[in-house]
């Protein structure tokens, strides 16, 4: 089964030398763009947010980001992965019967991702018992070794829970044509990163009368543009002027059940934290984490004639002294 090359610079649309502050930039102003909650066409929208996502989650990490630059432009002969007939990767689990190959859709990640960067789609755990024969010719049994994939979840589908189709596609051991299944796959309210969801006796077949072993589905949480997730609570940034956060404002902020008015007391600090109660992922009891606000103090970077003159008014009638001084 070949994999296909991701270019992940050209899916956020930055050059190979592009910092890390403009790679979160780019995800940022693409992810709002094709966010399935505001993109024109859903289907469309779902997907372009599932490959830019996919693409932030390698080049937004460090190490991720050097061991996709290692590859070079002759990846595809055997430079950094498993090599494949046709010049691609596969990913292997070790059977009774051989090596099989597994082949997944509709987790939200390409198999280029899953051969390089994802939690394993190979078989894992140990092997309970030996396979083949004892030297008296006896045959042992086997049970079937556990398959694992990532499944990328959006904050929505994390706070709301939803159902996510995932087929799998492997071969058969008889050597007839592939078998492909298809699951639909619950997504539980309140899921965490890393957390598996099980698919009892779906894994490697067994051996010898031995039972089929598991197909575990591990949460993996898409970047959002505007929040970062910490346990069940949501952080976002908040961006004021000067003049807001002194007088005070009625400041419009997003969150996972739309636009909310969050009021900005005056005298307000840069580095504040408001929290709004309620509002961040479901917790194992049921109530929902908070989501906090963090302000950020913007000043303009250019200003008017009249502007300047105000501004010039405002530092000789202030008595604030920032640096503390008399």
């Amino acid at each position: 089964m070949a994999v296909k090359f991701q270019d992940y610079y050209d899916k956020l649309g930055v050059a190979r030398t592009a910092t890390a502050d403009e790679i979160k930039l780019a995800f940022r102003k693409l992810a709002r763009l094709y966010h399935p909650d505001v993109a024109k066409n859903k289907v469309t929208g779902e997907a372009k947010f599932k490959e830019i996502n996919e693409a932030y989650e390698v080049l937004g990490d460090p190490e991720k980001r050097r061991r996709y630059d290692e590859l070079g432009p002759n990846w595809q002969d055997g430079g950094g992965g498993p090599s494949a007939p046709g010049g691609g990767t596969r990913r292997r689990t070790q059977t009774p019967q051989g090596e099989t190959d597994f082949e997944f859709s509709g987790t939200g990640f390409s198999d280029f991702f899953e051969s390089f960067f994802g939690g394993g789609r190979e078989g894992f755990g140990s092997r309970r018992a030996s396979a083949g024969r004892s030297a008296d010719g006896e045959t042992y049994m086997q049970p079937g070794q556990d398959v694992e994939a990532d499944l990328l979840v959006t904050l929505e589908e994390a706070l709301r829970g939803s159902l996510r189709k995932v087929t799998l596609r492997r071969p058969n051991e008889n050597g007839d044509a592939d078998r492909t299944n298809t699951y639909q796959v619950r997504i539980p309210p309140g899921v965490r990163e890393g957390q598996r969801i099980r698919l009892a006796g779906q894994g490697g077949a067994g051996f010898g009368g031995g039972a089929a072993g598991d197909l575990y589905l591990r949460v993996r949480l898409a970047r959002h543009p505007d929040f970062n997730v910490q346990g069940a609570d949501l952080h976002c940034d908040l961006n004021l002027a000067p003049w807001e956060a002194v007088l005070g404002v009625q400041a419009k902020i997003p969150t996972l059940d739309g636009q909310t008015t969050l009021r900005v007391p005056p005298g307000t600090a840069a580095g504040s934290q408001l929290r709004l109660r309620g509002l961040g992922l479901p917790r194992e009891d049921a109530t929902r984490g908070d989501l906090y606000a963090k302000v950020r103090i913007q000043t303009p970077v250019s200003i008017s004639a009249e502007e300047h003159v105000i501004w010039e008014q405002l530092a000789h009638a202030s008595t604030f002294k920032p640096r503390g001084e008399s």
